[in-house]
């Protein structure tokens, strides 16, 4: 254990985004329970309000700090001993922001309703990001790169530009999820560029406009996969977030 500590997180100088992983999550999690301690009416804990009423949402706060620890990390790049703790304050400002990410999106508060699941997606999603970097995944497949191929600028090219299209088709076809991830994972953006899009998705609309069939397959697909996997995925953000309000 020790020596996996001293190689593959300090040594790598993975230190700070470990730091960053963990305080995100935390964060989130703390956020998360004392929300939901406010909305049962339950505990000491109150929402914070201005002097004129105007509740302050918590990605206030959460901005402050990710500017701090961002432009902090910055301005004192060569201060290896301060990084740990920007580190620190930019993984807590994260975790208040995207705890109120579906805020931002719909700009409304939506926080209990439906569409505030956005929330909990973004806070996984960003999770399993930083979780893969950790791994020692790099953007694009490039770290299944040799030294020699790197410093070949079009052998280069030609694989972050192939992962590149992959993700770009994943994302078009619907597959969001799949999409970023295959930025640092490309069998993932190859296997959802390939497969059918999400009915409701960009391509859907222009390519299988003069595809009916294509079409009707897909929307068969969609209705599988949502039935089969629908259900779960609300119990998990239910557990996470909360259930949504009626």
């Amino acid at each position: 254990m020790g020596e996996w500590w001293s190689r593959d997180i300090v040594d790598a100088g993975k230190l700070p985004l470990l730091l960053a992983l963990v305080a995100f999550l935390v964060t989130f999690l703390v956020t998360r329970t004392v929300t939901r301690l406010i909305r049962a009416g339950h505990g000491p804990f109150r929402n914070v309000e201005s002097a004129g009423g105007v509740h302050i949402h918590h990605v206030v706060p959460g901005v402050v700090l990710m500017m701090i620890g961002g432009f902090g990390a910055m301005t004192t790049a060569r201060e290896q001993e301060i990084a740990p703790v920007l580190a620190v304050l930019f993984g807590v400002g994260a975790g208040l922001v995207l705890d109120e990410f579906a805020l931002i999106v719909y700009l409304s508060d939506v926080y209990w309703t439906e569409n505030g699941r956005k929330s909990v997606e973004a806070v996984v999603l960003t999770a399993a990001l930083l979780g893969l970097l950790l791994l020692g995944y790099a953007p694009f497949g490039t770290e299944e790169l040799t030294q020699e191929q790197r410093e070949n600028r079009a052998e280069l090219f030609s694989v972050v530009g192939v992962n590149v299209l992959c993700a770009a088709v994943a994302l078009v076809k619907g597959r969001f999820v799949l999409a970023v991830l295959g930025v640092l994972v490309p069998f993932l953006a190859l296997f959802a560029a390939l497969r059918l899009a999400r009915p409701e998705s960009p391509w859907a609309r222009r390519v299988y406009r003069r595809r009916p069939r294509a079409l009707e397959r897909a929307r068969r697909r969609a209705a599988r996969h949502d039935a089969r996997w629908g259900a779960l995925t609300r119990r998990l953000q239910n557990a996470l977030g909360g259930r949504p309000s009626a």
